[in-house]
């Protein structure tokens, strides 16, 4: 069983070049296309090939404060200013200077065993599928668990 026989090939992404607030604003639109949450999604370029991944954790971790827990201690000290000049710094930050670069990827041929091994040991969600260095679709973890429950289903 190939990955073609699971992966999406209508998928979303987004340009390195686009603003953090407008990948959000994509990310929310996506979802709502979808009519389920998307937590990530890749990025690609003009000629078409991986270059990141974006998730809402990238986003997360920039806005969370080095010193957090230390606000936490200080009962005097409001974390807001802190929070609102977090949030205006992301205003300034395209895709590019979020997204992770250590790329994970499979072909459509992979089989799916394998393609479940490397989200479990590589603990991600979405997996790009790329033939001759181009994008062709997405394996997300929660379709992956579909497709094999089926499966187990067929042999009852």
């Amino acid at each position: 069983m190939p990955a073609r026989d699971v992966m999406k090939t209508r998928f979303h992404f987004l340009h390195p070049k686009l603003s953090v607030v407008k990948a959000i604003r994509i990310f929310k639109t996506a979802g709502e296309k979808e009519e389920k949450r998307l937590f990530g999604m890749m990025v690609i370029d003009d000629d078409e090939h991986l270059v990141g991944m974006l998730s809402m954790f990238d986003i997360l971790l920039y806005v969370q404060p080095k010193h957090i827990g230390i606000l936490g201690e200080m009962t005097d000290l409001s974390p807001d200013p802190l929070f609102k000049n977090l949030l205006s710094r992301v205003k300034d930050l395209r895709v590019e200077d979020l997204m992770s670069t250590d790329l994970v990827s499979v072909t459509p041929d992979t089989h799916i065993m394998i393609v479940m091994d490397t989200m479990i040991k590589k603990h991600v969600r979405r997996l790009p599928v790329v033939e001759n260095d181009r994008v062709v679709g997405i394996l997300y973890r929660s379709d992956l668990f579909d497709f094999l429950m089926e499966k187990l289903m067929e042999d009852e």
